[in-house]
């Protein structure tokens, strides 16, 4: 065996420990990386790359997009857009049995729609939807089931930031990969509804119908959506119809949901100091793990460790669409484990070349897309299978006295409607790809 090669396995199998014992992703890449590099290349050589690969990385423009979303996100959260994307929800869903589950779900799409983040989602729209939910009596599984699984739905619908870094990373188009997400993101917000339908005809005690509201209550909830419809309009929309690239939309977009929450006097000076804080706290976080994944696929790279897994593959006589569903197997195993956003950093280095090597019929572009979007929807599985679906560990932080086992029983209807999901974009790409090529025709 090659020595590079097998100090790069030490290095993957160093790098699964210090996950396990709870170090920091972005530190256990950092010191994996940087170790290994200096091993085979030399400490000099490491310095040497250090004194120009920050400022390299964290250069490129399309980076600048991040913090744009993310502040987007922190100020939407702080001015109320949450508790208005709820009640119109409701207004429309509410009054049908199981409705006000239906309606948490459709105001978690349309938050993800201005948030781009799962765990901001779950955390937004459980605080606004869960007292709905328990004033109607909603089964404590459902209920939480409900605000786990619609938290996901942040991670596709775009603006994500997931979806902006595994982008970067592989070096598709953001603006393509918005636009592939948009069928996948209605496929899974018409699915959820679904699940919740037959799940309360199955068990009518668990979801029962609420409150019609008035017209005047109907049309009022209708126009005060107008906002989150106005932000959603002209970032996406821009982006979608080539107005302009996705920095500047996301500007525009951070401008909007300000003026918003200028015009409501819904935030204050200490929330937009607080927001600024958070962006600043999340994007440096970010930063240094896109940081550490590079230091560490520098150093796989020279082992030669997803060569040799991307030939291994190729040579083990399995069909290329077996050896899809394996990765995106291992991929909802990862997402149980760690962060949407370090998972794709940490597996789409290794995979990538796999999928790349193999022979799906379509450009390597339109695989690029393809694969992107199935590794976002899997990681949404990531985030609510057991026994470490984060989003459910969010939920539970808000509804202490609902035992996680419940929680994990109400996401259970979601997960398979999401292997239903994964299903069809497995098998009909054109799902995914559809709409991109639309719009580039």
């Amino acid at each position: 065996m090659d020595a590079h090669f097998l100090t790069g396995l030490i290095g993957l199998a160093a790098l699964i420990a210090l996950i396990a014992i709870r170090v920091p992703i972005a530190h256990a890449m950092i010191l994996v990386g940087a170790t290994g590099f200096a091993i085979l290349s030399g400490p000099a050589i490491l310095l040497s790359q250090l004194k120009t690969l920050v400022y390299s990385q964290f250069s490129i423009y399309d980076l600048s997009v991040l913090p744009m979303f993310v502040l987007m996100g922190n100020i939407a959260s702080r001015a109320g857009l949450s508790r208005d994307l709820f009640r119109a929800a409701n207004a429309w869903l509410g009054w049908m049995r199981g409705g006000v589950a239906m309606s948490a779900i459709a105001a978690c799409a349309g938050f993800g729609a201005v948030c781009g983040s799962s765990l901001a989602t779950a955390s937004t729209m459980g605080q606004v939807a869960l007292p709905e939910l328990r004033r109607y009596r909603y089964s404590p599984a459902l209920a939480t089931g409900t605000l786990a699984a619609g938290g996901v739905l942040g991670i596709l619908i775009p603006p994500s930031v997931v979806l902006v870094v595994y982008a970067i990373v592989v070096e598709a188009s953001i603006v393509e990969m918005f636009i592939a997400a948009f069928i996948p993101g209605l496929i899974a917000v018409v699915m959820f509804l679904l699940t919740i339908a037959i799940y309360v005809r199955v068990r009518s005690d668990a979801g029962p119908a609420g409150d019609r509201v008035s017209r005047e209550e109907f049309v009022a909830a209708t126009i005060g959506v107008a906002p989150v419809a106005l932000v959603f309009a002209a970032v996406i929309g821009g982006i979608y119809f080539g107005l302009f690239n996705p920095t500047p939309a996301a500007a525009i977009g951070v401008f909007l949901v300000t003026v918003i929450a200028a015009v409501r006097r819904s935030m204050n000076l200490a929330g937009l100091r607080a927001a600024l804080l958070d962006t600043a706290q999340t994007t440096g976080m970010i930063y240094l793990i896109l940081l550490g994944a590079q230091l560490l696929n520098i150093f796989m790279t020279r082992g030669g460790v997803p060569q040799a897994a991307a030939a291994m593959m190729a040579n083990s006589g399995l069909p290329p669409m077996a050896i899809l569903v394996l990765l995106l197997v291992a991929l909802i195993v990862l997402g149980c484990l760690m962060d949407s956003l370090s998972m794709i950093l940490l597996a789409i280095p290794f995979f990538w070349p796999v999928i790349s090597a193999l022979d799906f019929g379509m450009s390597a572009n339109d695989l690029k897309i393809w694969f992107g979007i199935l590794a976002l929807v899997v990681v949404e599985l990531g985030l609510i299978t057991p026994p470490v679906g984060m989003n459910v560990f969010v939920i539970h932080s808000l509804a202490k006295d609902v035992p996680m086992s419940q929680t994990f029983l109400g996401v259970m209807p979601f997960f398979a409607a999401e292997i239903v999901r994964v299903t069809l974009l497995v098998t009909f790409p054109a799902l995914t790809l559809w709409l991109p090529r639309l719009l580039a025709g």
